[in-house]
């Protein structure tokens, strides 16, 4: 899942939501900064509500991962966009055709969501702009075995980049991954790698239920009374 549909069910909770987002804040701003859901359930009883909602929100995006990428459709789909990369990237026998496949599920499910509801994106990027990114970031120092510099900085950007907004967008959405490639240094990916995008969204689309079964996903009041 992408920070969008690990958001959605929570959006009146904005430290949970910000919570959600820290996996993949980590990964942008420290790849070797990690917080396991081991890490935050410690702190899920903190005496201030909102280092406990983080730490609630760490352990959601675990959680739904866990089940999110056992799915059938899951595996499905990352597989036939792998292919499909292959073919546009030949010749590509490296790593950047099956990270491809894997991200494009879920920042794909992401752009359904959106194209959805537009007006919950915006509640999205009201809600994580109003946390105190400076306690979330002391909160995620504390909960993981090292510091991540910077992370309070980068809460900020995020809020002000809206990237999100891009992925409805062929054009837009090519330039975000290739944001995404060469910060984990892979080759950039040719325009014509545009071509394969309204076939992959149109899978998703098909697949959104299955992507976001409820038999996976708990419902909100639920999640965030067991984590």
């Amino acid at each position: 899942m992408n920070y969008f549909a690990h958001a959605l069910p929570f959006l009146d909770d904005p430290y949970f939501v910000a919570g959600t987002a820290v996996p993949d804040w980590l990964n942008v701003v420290d790849r070797k900064v990690r917080v396991r859901g081991k890490n935050a359930r410690g702190f899920v009883e903190d005496a201030d509500q909102r280092v406990a909602a983080v730490a609630r929100g760490v352990v959601q995006h675990h959680h739904d991962d866990g089940w999110f990428h056992t799915t059938e459709a899951f595996a499905a789909l990352s597989w036939r966009f792998t292919a499909a990369a292959r073919d546009v990237l030949t010749p590509d026998d490296g790593l950047r055709p099956s990270f491809l496949g894997h991200i494009l599920v879920e920042i794909l499910l992401d752009s359904t969501l959106i194209e959805d509801d537009p007006r919950r994106l915006d509640e999205y990027y009201r809600v994580v702009g109003g946390v105190d990114e400076r306690l979330v970031a002391d909160a995620v120092n504390h909960m993981a075995p090292r510091p991540a510099a910077r992370l309070a900085e980068f809460v900020e950007l995020f809020c002000r980049a809206r990237f999100l907004y891009d992925y409805p967008d062929d054009e837009k959405l090519l330039r975000r991954l290739n944001q995404v490639i060469e910060r984990v240094k892979l080759p950039a990916l040719p325009a014509a790698f545009r071509a394969i995008l309204p076939a992959a969204r149109r899978d998703v689309r098909q697949a959104k239920h299955e992507l976001l079964s409820p038999d996976g996903r708990p419902d909100s009041a639920a999640s965030r009374r067991t984590a």
